[in-house]
This record gives C-alpha cells, structure tokens and sequence, in this order.
C-alpha cells in the first residue's frame, strides 16, 4: 500500500512539473498578412506577428507580379529607421531596425504595413516569403512565413465599340481577367487584325507561361522588342513555330488555320488527353476543306471537336482568311474552359 501511495505521489509531482514546463514555454512565433478592400485603385496590407519576442529589427522578403502591381509605400509600426525598399525582378525587400539600446517588440505586434497600386484588372498574388528578425542583442533568426494575399479589380471591362457585338460578353471577360487589352482605354477593335506577336502574347497570358529570357532561333525577333519574352515562352512550351527555320515573322496578321493550330498545340501543353487527335479529318464538315494546309488539317479537326473553333458563314471555315481580334479573343476563352480554368 506503501508503495502504491509512494508511486501515485511521484506521479502527480512529474505530471505537475510537466504541465509548469509546458505552460511557461515560449509559444512559436506565428507571422501573419492581412489586406484591406480595394480602393481607389489600391490596397494595404498588413504584417503582423503573435508571440514575438524582442524585435528589435527585421528584414521582409516577398513575392509579387510587378506587371498588374506597383509598390507604392512601405510602412513600418516600429520606431526607428527603415531601408529604402529593394525591387528587383518579382521581389521585394523591406528592412527596418530600431536605433540605440532600447529592447525590440514583444507579444502581439503590428509590424508594417504595404500598400500597392493595381496596375491591371484581373488576378494577381503577393506571397510574404519569409522574415529575418533580429533581437537586442543582434541575433537573428529567419522564419519561412509562406502567407499569401489574392489581389484583384473585379471590374467589369467595357469597350464602347463592343456595343451589340457577338463577342461583347467573352472579350470583356478576358480583358477583366487581363488577357487581352483594347488598342486603347475604350476600344477594343473587334474587327481589327491580330498579329502573329498579339496572338503569341494572348496565349502565353492565358496560360501564364513564363516570359523567359530563352533565346529562340528567330533572328526577327528583336531582343528589345514588346513581344520577345512571349515568343520565347511560347516557342519554349512548343505552341508556336517560325514561318521558316529562322523567321517568326511576328507583325504580320495571323491566319485562321495558323491560330487554330496555335490553340491546339497549347491545349496539348496543358491537356494532351483533352486534345488528342483522332485522326479524323474527313468528319470536319466544312466546304473548304480542300484549302486547309496539310500541315494544319489535324490540328484544325481537334479543335471543331473540342469545340474551340467554328467556322464562318456558309459552312466555310476560310483557313487563309486572317483572325479578328474577336476571333481570337473567343476562341482562347473556349480553350481556358475546354482546360478547366474559367
């Protein structure tokens, strides 16, 4: 009986010493982003870390798409000096340290603010990636922080010359989504031609291929010119090819076969199931089929089936007509929902 007293004892004075241990441990520091409605074209958000322990400076890492944002302002809540913010590429860093021998933050604190311009209409993300803080005594320890904010205009972008159009309904929602841009603030041009460039710019958009620095082999596309990124990306991902071995030929109007392939070849990059061919060309069904090109004609029969192209009036398809910017706008609206992503 003795014993069992003496061992229930021990027990309960271990249990105790556990729970004291327990609940004086420091509690992990948890770093948190936060924003605000949209307004006036802009939002802030806000940095702010629970259980901190003697902040006394830091340095902010984060991530962002600098083509739909624009940093206007970095603000932080503690005293003392902030750094000039480092833009470079898709990231920025902001840093800020208090001065003199005065000890860092503790507790529940608002660390900063940031406030971005929206630059374009559509989705966009800033992801804080991690913070580097560092304490009274200038020890530092890096947190990976991993938050994320969705930033968007949710705008509904018209055109006045869409008025009535049979396209009004998808080009207004690609534009909102910032695919596709009109030749001005209020028109978009519907009947307009596209450009091979344009059309290459629209796809990679959609898709959100990477504008890479990849040197293709078109020696007419001008390393400082608005389009080389896109028709790097793209010829990168496979979806589009040159005129010739060496010529993209990127300012001249895009044809309605070149297009559809264009299409196609970029659903197979996201969906080759979605968009494998079945060989069936004779099923196409419109009265010009003899002038389809060779090299188009399975990829133009992919695309009626998925149902991503129609042709135009009179069951004619006009392969070697050019695109509209209508048409194209369309037709890449068909392909986001053909893949799930509209």
């Amino acid at each position: 009986m003795h014993k069992r007293i003496a061992l229930l004892m021990i027990m309960l004075f271990y249990s105790s010493m556990l729970f004291l241990t327990m609940a004086n441990a420091e509690a992990a520091s948890i770093f948190l982003l936060d924003a605000s409605k949209p307004a006036d074209g802009k939002i802030t958000m806000t940095m702010s870390g629970q259980n901190i322990v003697d902040l006394y400076g830091y340095e902010a890492r984060f991530s962002f798409d600098p083509d739909k944002l624009e940093l206007l302002e970095d603000k932080s809540n503690l005293k003392g000096f902030s750094v000039s913010p480092i833009i470079k590429n898709k990231e920025i860093i902001i840093a800020h340290t208090k001065v003199g021998d005065v000890p860092g933050e503790s507790g529940n604190v608002t660390i900063g603010t940031l406030t971005f311009k929206i630059k374009k209409d559509g989705k966009s993300t800033v992801r804080w990636d991690s913070i580097k803080v560092v304490n009274n005594n200038l020890k530092s320890t890096t947190y990976t922080v991993g938050k994320s904010i969705a930033v968007s205009r949710p705008m509904s972008k018209t055109f006045v010359d869409l008025a009535g159009h049979w396209a009004k309904e998808d080009v207004e929602l690609l534009a909102s989504m910032g695919i596709i841009e009109g030749m001005d603030d209020t028109h978009f041009m519907p009947d307009a031609m596209v450009t091979r460039a344009q059309f290459a710019a629209m796809i990679t958009r959609a898709l959100k291929l990477e504008t890479v620095a990849f040197q293709s082999p078109f020696t007419d596309v001008s390393p400082d010119s608005w389009y080389a990124g896109v028709v790097s990306g793209s010829y990168s991902a496979g979806i589009v090819k040159g005129m010739t071995d060496n010529s993209f030929k990127p300012e001249r109007p895009i044809s309605r076969e070149e297009m559809t392939v264009m299409l196609v070849r970029a659903g197979k990059y996201m969906s080759e199931e979605t968009f494998k061919e079945l060989g069936l060309s004779a099923s196409i069904g419109f009265v010009d089929v003899h002038q389809i090109s060779e090299w188009a004609i399975k990829e133009i029969e992919t695309a009626v089936r998925v149902g991503i192209i129609n042709g135009r009036d009179n069951k004619k398809f006009v392969p070697q007509g050019q695109a509209t910017r209508a048409e194209a706008a369309v037709a890449v609206k068909r392909l986001l929902f053909e893949l799930d992503e509209l």
